[in-house]
């Protein structure tokens, strides 16, 4: 469906003196062949049958569509019912009306012309002469003129050495167009290179992504290289059916993740252009389809039903014990659902989508969300201090902390563009009672729960951080809606507050990382490179501050400064396990983050509590807090004293 309108799409990027990749997944090769093994040899010079499903569709209908007779009759409890008709014999007396309709319908779907692979349509069209095919097949139906002047279809062996002869016409510019399949999408390069003879504007059209995003990266990669002229225009293809548009569209929403890429950088390896909720078949996928399985198992789904959804995917989810601890996995799902209507598509698509962006939120917002190899980018990056932390007794190959102070310019919420958010009538110009900060409220997407319920939500814009929130919680806080000249004056005010730079200090552990790997933080293990301003490159884990105080603790155990380690608490970064069994973490009480002290006795209570530490009695329980505000620092500072540091953790957040 989506292939006449890439055709004329290559036919504009040819005119304007471009090269064009088409990326695919599916060659067709199996029907092909089962195609070719009908057809005697010796006529493999004239090909006269349709590579397309359509031989399946017409033997559906002649051996499933109902033809037998009916008869109405009524049960023993007068309901009105049917049943099949047969004669004295037993056999079953066929409808003739039924057989005229089921003719009439394969006739006209015989008369409709053939539909073939994407792959065939696109060499068909443009030929083999302007086309280099790079996939695994070993032969292929191609068109032909004869000498008679009349086009012929015929089958035509494709050598083992085929792809490569294929990427170098490509190259070479002696083919202005390349379609590659997985098969040819490991190990070679289709990109601009200097030193080839095709340096043309690469437009490369994603026709199948598929549903493993690694594949569809590694494909993007083929285009993507260093030592090019040019990068290359990404252009996905896709129609509006839901599970394919919602695929497609976040892959475009990932195209201008690419600037690192496009500027040479080898970084074809996802970076930003795919997120884990952009692979379905990830963990997270996983467990959005098993939460989707719950949800319609006990009638949550509005629009199907269990016996629907059993009916038109023919899985079934429930057994004589409730629901099924095996339950089909997410490539069946998602195989079934390219055979059910739209309308259904889209409705059990919705919910899983919404689903899986509940449980992609969840893990940023816990730590645990993984980008790879990350480029940082900032004003300014200093390396202050220098710790060997490892050295390899056989290389003396060093693992070395670093500490390094980065520099970031702040970009606040102008005013103006904070009243542009007013565009959405929904919008809300707010003042926070008891603080005087402003924020503007704007509607944003509810949040699916477990249980399938709702959940409304509302973002605050601030001038420097935008917080999503429910919208239930909202009675409960100071905000409180002004008109414009309080909100105005509030937020000015927080705007000549802002300082044009953001000081912050970050610790990267670099150099020989393997050896102590399961040393470092297993919970979050992602990789970043930087630039110092001295052009000083760094390739390594980013670790917190608490870890850094543990790595390069002297003899007397770990050393940590109060106020390091009040933001790694409040940053969710660590747990800090002190003397007497004591310890310290984060943890949100009534929608506040707050740092908690546990493991106190009752003989504790008294002195803690004159140290500075808040107590509450919460569900009958007690609990002391460390203040979160300015003093928070100097009662943590009185708390380490007398209860010397033990073990710093990286907190993992569930």
């Amino acid at each position: 469906m989506q292939t006449p309108a890439l055709i004329a799409s290559i036919e504009r990027d040819l005119e304007a003196g471009h090269a064009a990749i088409i990326q695919i997944v599916s060659t067709g090769e199996a029907l092909q062949e089962r195609r070719l093994a009908e057809i005697p040899t010796e006529e493999w010079d004239d090909v006269r049958v349709d590579v397309t499903p359509r031989e399946y569709v017409l033997s559906y209908l002649e051996h499933s569509f109902p033809v037998q007779l009916y008869e109405p009759f009524s049960d023993s409890e007068g309901n009105l019912c049917s049943r099949p008709v047969t004669d004295k014999d037993g056999n079953p007396v066929i409808s003739r009306e039924a057989i005229e309709r089921r003719d009439r319908m394969i006739e006209r779907l015989a008369s409709l012309a053939p539909v073939p692979a994407a792959l065939d349509q696109v060499l068909h069209h443009f030929g083999t002469d302007t086309v280099a095919e790079v996939t695994g097949r070993s032969r292929r139906i191609v068109k032909r003129r004869g000498s008679d002047g009349i086009d012929r279809f015929v089958v035509e062996n494709r050598p083992g050495s085929a792809n490569i002869a294929e990427t170098d016409a490509f190259q070479s510019d002696a083919k202005r167009i390349l379609i590659f399949s997985d098969a040819g999408g490991t190990g070679r390069s289709y990109h601009a290179d200097l030193g080839a003879k095709n340096q043309r504007l690469r437009v490369h059209y994603l026709l199948e992504a598929g549903w493993k995003a690694d594949n569809a990266i590694q494909g993007f990669g083929r285009s993507n290289r260093t030592n090019q002229k040019q990068p290359p225009l990404f252009r996905p293809v896709t129609t509006d059916v839901k599970a394919q548009k919602r695929f497609i569209s976040t892959i475009a929403r990932r195209l201008d993740s690419l600037g690192a890429i496009t500027r040479g950088q080898r970084q074809t390896g996802g970076q930003g252009l795919f997120r884990p909720e952009d692979n379905l078949e990830s963990w997270y996928a996983r467990d959005a389809l098993r939460q989707l399985y719950r949800l319609i198992f006990s009638g949550k789904v509005e629009g199907c039903s269990l016996g629907e959804f059993e009916a038109a995917t023919g899985l079934t989810l429930g057994d004589e014990g409730g629901l099924r601890d095996e339950l089909p996995p997410i490539t069946t799902f998602l195989n079934r659902m390219l055979a059910l209507t739209i309308d259904l598509q889209n409705i059990l698509f919705t919910r899983f989508e919404d689903l899986l962006t509940a449980r992609i939120e969840g893990a940023i917002a816990s730590g645990t969300y993984e980008l790879g190899l990350e480029t940082l980018q900032a004003e300014s990056f200093k390396i202050v201090d220098r710790a060997t932390i490892y050295t390899h007794p056989g290389t003396r190959a060093e693992t070395r902390l670093l500490t390094i102070e980065r520099k970031d310019r702040n970009r606040p919420v102008t005013l103006d563009e904070a009243f542009g958010h007013l565009r959405d009538r929904r919008a809300r110009l707010l003042v926070n009672a008891q603080s005087g900060r402003a924020a503007v409220q704007v509607p944003t997407r509810g949040l699916q729960l477990d249980d399938g319920s709702i959940e409304a939500r509302i973002r605050l814009v601030r001038p420097m951080e935008s917080t999503p929130m429910p919208l239930a919680t909202m009675a409960e806080t100071q905000w409180r809606e002004a008109d414009r000249g309080e909100f105005e004056r509030a937020w000015e005010a927080e705007l000549a507050d802002v300082p044009v730079f953001a000081t912050s200090t970050m610790h990267i552990v670099a150099g020989l990382l393997l050896p102590i790997w399961k040393r470092l933080p297993q919970e979050s293990t992602r990789v970043y490179r930087l630039q110092t301003d001295d052009g000083e490159r760094i390739v390594g884990r980013r670790v917190s501050p608490a870890w850094a105080a543990t790595a390069s603790a002297n003899d007397n155990g770990p050393v940590l400064a109060p106020d390091a380690a009040f933001t790694a608490l409040m940053d969710g970064q660590a747990i800090l396990d002190l003397a007497e069994r004591l310890q310290l973490r984060r943890v949100r009480v009534m929608g506040v983050n707050r740092i908690e002290l546990d493991g106190f006795t009752d003989t504790m209570r008294d002195r803690l509590k004159a140290m500075g530490l808040i107590s509450e009695i919460i569900s009958w329980k007690l609990r002391l807090f460390v203040p979160t505000g300015s003093d928070g620092p100097t009662v943590l500072a009185r708390l380490l004293d007398r209860y010397p540091l033990q073990r710093v953790g990286e907190r993992h957040a569930a």
